[in-house]
């Protein structure tokens, strides 16, 4: 009985890794077990390449959401004859990185997310450079990115205001004389939200990062000032671009990326159709599976995958909702524990290992099911 571990982290308690070791010790013995951590754009997606394709993980000082230096990182591989840099925009611009009290979008910036950028390519002299964009703080349309990379956002009188949502008022010119070469950036991407407007980046994302209603208007219309005044109108309505407050807007702008599915990008990377395929049991899961699951998060590209493959899937979850138990042969959720929410949250891995033991029976009904075929 081979057994195919493909879970992302649940956030803001395990890894993709640690979920997946916590599964296997809740396994039957004698199962022979391939782990295969997955991850989308966000914490995890550096990781999870370099376990995918070799390389080295770079380290180096960049500023954070808020303008502090903190320590950071990207990858970098050798894929082939050509250098390849792996990035995640939440090793630098990430919510995770701010505390609650401190969350404030019209001051929050990417700029950290272009220090990474430039560094690969000006250092590590990368030819090509894979982003990640989820788990923002941001709502800055990619400004500070692109600052980073030497676009000047200018007032009226030609003085350089700071690359944050505050000063954009003031904007008057773009001037992208000084920014850098840059190799092919592909922005790995799994939402589909406009830069603005009821579906925008502002809208939706804004009062997660602590935006007030009355600041998400502000947000709003400085991104619509932001695309008129770069002679970005006609990226506005692209799918994604309102990813990462805007990010996704900025990298198309400011450096010339274009977007393609996350899920996509990694499952390739990692042959996940081929492990699929010599697997008899697929186990996925995530922190939370719900109808934003269904949108493009791993687990649902997991369980697409073991359908075509005919293969049973199995997900495990800290908490489900929605109609996302569809997707799945079974579902295991840390929820009948009953516990609450943050003792679940420090118990994640030993409440992992015992719900897969709880669930013994399904799992070796599954694998007579397999065995009968």
């Amino acid at each position: 009985m081979k057994i195919l571990i493909a879970c992302d982290k649940f956030k803001g308690s395990l890894s993709a890794a640690e979920v997946g070791e916590a599964v296997a010790m809740g396994l039957p013995k004698g199962w022979e077990i391939e782990q295969c951590p997955i991850a989308d754009g966000g914490e995890g997606f550096v990781e999870t390449m370099l376990q995918a394709s070799g390389g080295e993980k770079i380290e180096l000082q960049v500023q954070d959401a808020l303008g502090r230096n903190v320590p950071s990182f990207y990858g970098v591989t050798v894929l082939g004859e050509q250098k390849v840099a792996w990035i995640e925009m939440a090793a630098a611009s990430g919510l995770w990185r701010i505390f609650e009290n401190e969350r404030n979008p019209k001051i929050a910036s990417t700029y950290g997310t272009g220090q990474l950028i430039r560094h690969a390519v000006e250092v590590s002299e990368a030819e090509r450079v894979f982003i990640g964009i989820g788990g923002s703080a941001t709502n800055d349309g990619g400004i500070g990115m692109a600052a980073a990379l030497g676009v000047r956002f200018l007032d009226h009188f030609g003085k350089e205001l700071d690359p944050i949502p505050a000063e954009m008022p003031h904007l008057v010119t773009v001037d992208e004389s000084g920014r850098i070469p840059l190799p092919e950036i592909v922005v790995a991407c799994d939402v589909d939200h406009p830069l603005t407007g009821e579906r925008g980046a502002s809208a939706v994302f804004g009062p997660q990062k602590g935006a007030t209603v009355e600041e998400v208007k502000f947000l709003d219309a400085m991104l619509v000032r932001l695309a008129n005044l770069s002679a970005g109108d006609r990226l506005v309505t692209t799918p994604g671009a309102g990813a990462a407050g805007g990010l996704g807007f900025g990298l198309m702008r400011f450096a010339d990326a274009r977007l393609v599915s996350g899920w996509d990008l990694v499952a390739e990377a990692l042959d996940l159709a081929g492990r699929i395929s010599r697997a008899d049991l697929i186990v996925t899961g995530e922190g939370s599976l719900d109808d934003q699951t269904l949108g493009g998060k791993g687990p649902a590209g997991v369980a697409r995958l073991a359908r075509q493959a005919g293969k049973p899937v199995i997900a495990i979850a800290g908490r489900v909702q929605g109609s996302v138990r569809g997707l799945f042969d079974a579902v295991f959720s840390l929820e009948t524990f009953g516990l609450p929410v943050e003792e679940s949250i420090c118990r994640a891995a030993e409440l992992v290992t015992l719900c897969v033991q709880k669930e013994a029976a399904v799992l070796e009904r599954l694998a007579r099911s397999i065995n009968s075929n």
